[in-house]
């Protein structure tokens, strides 16, 4: 699983199920990560388990002195997760992207859903995108901080 991480002070995404439907909000926070979630054929649910322990204790929030010290769960993070096959578009050869190692929806749908459980358990407070629709995703980046996390 790849995912890309990113610490907010705030973000949502809306979605629309068709290009004659209105984009609705589905998913908003307030501080904490907004999280791209790939996942490829090889992926399991150990790496679904993997990513979510990543996030949770990812310390990149200040501490007293203003050092990037503490945890996700430390300080109560709300997490922004959207599904993002393009992260395992291949762009070694030509202009146009391939896609051949990002998995199909029916498996990376159950792995993406399985590190918002975890996530869920660990107590943070998680919002989603919407699996197999158009998706527009707004945030404010803190820092900026941006992560590129492989598991």
């Amino acid at each position: 699983m790849r995912a890309v991480v990113q610490r907010v002070t705030s973000a949502s995404v809306r979605s629309r199920a068709d290009s004659n439907a209105d984009f609705q909000t589905v998913g908003e926070i307030g501080a904490g990560l907004c999280v791209l979630v790939g996942v490829t054929h090889s992926d399991s649910a150990e790496q679904a388990d993997k990513l979510a322990a990543k996030l949770a204790g990812l310390r990149v929030f200040d501490d007293a002195d203003g050092v990037m010290n503490l945890g996700a769960s430390e300080v109560g993070a709300d997490f922004l997760v959207v599904s993002q096959f393009t992260l395992y578009g291949d762009t070694s050869r030509g202009r146009r992207p391939s896609w051949i190692e990002a998995a199909r929806p029916e498996h990376a749908e159950p792995l993406v859903k399985r590190v918002v459980e975890r996530l869920r358990a660990n107590g943070a407070s998680v919002e989603t995108g919407r699996f197999r629709t158009e998706m527009e995703v707004e945030l404010v980046n803190d820092g900026p901080i941006t992560l590129v996390i492989d598991v």
